[in-house]
């Protein structure tokens, strides 16, 4: 981690799928090669006891590594590794692992593109890159409500670097 924002260091080159791989075990999370199975919900991704299981020949878009990272940083830690596949029903939503998502493709120094790739969020992944540049950052409250981040306003108020920048990773 750096000690001036508390993020882990940037790697400034390389593969996004090693990038975001390192970033997430850095912080904690469960993740690593192997099977995914003959047809796993997402192309070469698989979510296993509260794992990340990924196929590197088969994973078409590194950023859904971050987005179902999102999802399993949301959950609650005590149900954590209980997640597979389909997540728990009253898993943290959509906009909460966008944020999360969002606030670690901003961490580990990717471009958007990546995570808000164009095979993904139903086609409207140009207009989610154009929101969240503009600074509209839907399912922050969400993660501020988890004590994860902090909005502008309030950091601003108490000298805290705002979100994107987490003051956590994963949801207690």
């Amino acid at each position: 981690m750096t000690e001036a924002s508390g993020l882990p260091a940037r790697d400034p080159g390389g593969d996004p799928t090693d990038r975001i791989v390192a970033f997430l075990r850095g912080i904690g999370l469960d993740v690593r090669e192997g099977d995914v199975g003959a047809a796993p919900f997402l192309p070469g991704l698989r979510i296993e006891a509260g794992a990340l299981v990924f196929d590197r020949e088969r994973l078409t878009w590194p950023g859904d590594l971050l987005h179902e990272a999102g999802h399993l940083a949301v959950t609650p830690a005590a149900r954590r590794a209980l997640q597979s596949e389909a997540l728990d029903d009253d898993a943290m939503g959509e906009f909460e692992a966008t944020a999360w998502a969002y606030a670690a493709t901003v961490a580990i120094g990717l471009d958007p593109a990546v995570l808000f790739h164009e095979g993904g969020y139903h086609g409207r992944s140009a207009a989610l890159i154009t929101t969240y540049s503009f600074g509209v950052y839907p399912g922050v409250q969400g993660l501020v409500a988890m004590g994860l981040a902090v909005p502008g306003d309030v950091a601003r108020a108490q000298g805290l670097a705002p979100y994107p920048v987490m003051r956590r990773w994963l949801r207690e």
